[in-house]
């Protein structure tokens, strides 16, 4: 069982560091038509819709992807304070 939560822990760990990558890459001109700028596009793109939906980009700024990746930490820390709780 700790072995499960360290992989999604793992996973959600990346998954923040591919968000701060498709964050650089914006600020890039024709980063984000690359290869690699529409595959991360394509991975990231989904989860930060969501906030987009409730923080709508402000003139060139656009904070969603912070409120994302706080969202996913504390979505790690809730599953180890549940994990704890249960083991």
């Amino acid at each position: 069982m700790d072995d499960i939560l360290r992989l999604i822990l793992v996973a959600i760990n990346i998954y923040s560091y591919l968000i701060i990558a498709s964050i650089l890459m914006s600020w890039l001109p024709n980063a984000k038509e690359s290869g690699i700028g529409q595959m991360l596009s394509k991975v990231t793109d989904p989860y930060l819709d969501i906030f987009r939906k409730i923080i709508p980009p402000l003139g060139m700024i656009d904070f969603s992807p912070i409120i994302a990746i706080l969202a996913l930490r504390l979505a790690s820390n809730g599953l180890i304070v549940l994990f704890n709780y249960f083991v």
